[in-house]
């Protein structure tokens, strides 16, 4: 007999991760205690329920820009080799406790140099972090693997930088590059140099694009710059055409991406905050999905939009009917659409993902 889908069963199924910011998924009590340590003093509450509700409320605002600014107050707390270990052993862990089996994590190491570390000595305490992280969740029954992805941020100019820093670690489990920040104005073919060193050097990398930013800045990703994945993606739906009759039309970027599987990693809370859709109902991941997109479920910023993988699924759940072979399907499209190499994610998929589907479906 199958599990009765709740966010609490949800809690059990096996869930992977593929679009999840370091520096918007802090716990608010850490972003306190880092900052007293820090003797950083811009936080608009020093209770961790007010400042967390604080987050959620500023990245509510239906605006990109806005949103963005909230991060400058985890990034101001993550400036030392301690701090960022901390952060991201503790991300390890919230993601085991909610049943994440595999998370590619991002964060843009040039963000974290205010405090005089070099782009190696932030890598390096963050990959300490994570790999502690995945020690305390071992011993507390959880295993979970965490890759991660080096962001470069679109409106500086050290793209090329960051590329070179992700292949130097790339057997360090850095398992690939992205570019972030705003899309209007930045758009990728400004990075061109790091996505062909990238590419040259057979390295995976993702781009932030159709957020913000319409079908060119898809179009670019792919076709100028060998995107393998679109971060979040939801504009493709502007190439895509319903009928009152509820036939469909595919525009030629949008049959490109279908035909070719290029992954959409949506982040559906964080797409209602920035305003990409008014309501979840009308979240173009109800026609892609049902259209067999490469549809990927994430969190994008647990902090900011106070969820977890678990909420999102329940949260499709509830506008969408969504069942557990919907949800195996989106988190086996995921592990497919991972970095990992081919035999991790296939052991994955195989070991873990679909008997753990296996056992809720009953």
């Amino acid at each position: 007999m199958s599990t009765p889908v709740s966010l609490d069963t949800i809690r059990l199924a096996p869930k992977v991760l593929l679009h999840d910011h370091l520096d918007g998924g802090l716990r608010p009590r850490t972003v306190i205690e880092l900052a007293d340590a820090a003797g950083y003093e811009g936080l608009p509450h020093q209770d961790a329920d007010a400042l967390g509700a604080w987050f959620r409320e500023a990245a509510d605002s239906g605006s990109l820009e806005r949103y963005l600014e909230t991060f400058s107050h985890t990034v101001a707390v993550m400036q030392t080799a301690d701090a960022l270990r901390r952060v991201a052993a503790e991300c390890v862990e919230d993601l085991a406790a909610d049943g994440v089996v595999y998370a590619e994590v991002r964060y843009a190491p040039e963000l974290f140099q205010e405090g005089g570390l070099t782009l190696p000595e932030v890598v390096e305490s963050v990959q300490e972090g994570f790999r502690e992280g995945e020690r305390r969740a071992e011993s507390q029954g959880k295993l979970v693997r965490i890759g991660t992805l080096l962001c470069a941020m679109r409106q500086n100019a050290r793209s090329a930088e960051i590329a070179e820093l992700a292949v130097r670690y790339r057997d360090a489990e850095v398992v690939g590059f992205d570019i972030a920040g705003p899309e209007a104005g930045f758009p990728p073919t400004r990075n061109l140099d790091a996505f062909e060193y990238l590419r040259q050097q057979n390295a995976h990398f993702t781009i932030h694009a159709g957020e913000a930013f319409g079908l060119p800045s898809i179009w670019e990703a792919i076709q100028h710059c060998g995107a393998e994945r679109l971060g979040h993606g939801v504009r493709i739906v502007d190439d895509i055409k319903v009928d009152e009759d509820g036939e469909v039309h595919l525009g030629r970027l949008a049959s490109y991406v279908r035909d070719r599987r290029i992954p959409l990693e949506m982040c559906p809370s964080s797409n209602l905050q920035t305003g990409a859709a008014d309501s979840l109902a009308e979240h173009p991941i109800g026609l892609l999905s049902r259209l067999r997109f490469r549809v990927t479920v994430n969190t994008d910023n647990r902090l900011m939009g106070d969820c977890t993988m678990s909420s999102e699924f329940a949260a499709l759940h509830e506008t969408f009917g969504y069942g557990w072979t919907d949800m195996q399907w989106f988190t086996v499209n995921a592990m497919k659409s991972s970095f990992l190499g081919f035999d991790d994610r296939l052991a994955i998929i195989n070991d873990v993902i679909k008997p753990g589907y296996a056992t809720l479906l009953g």
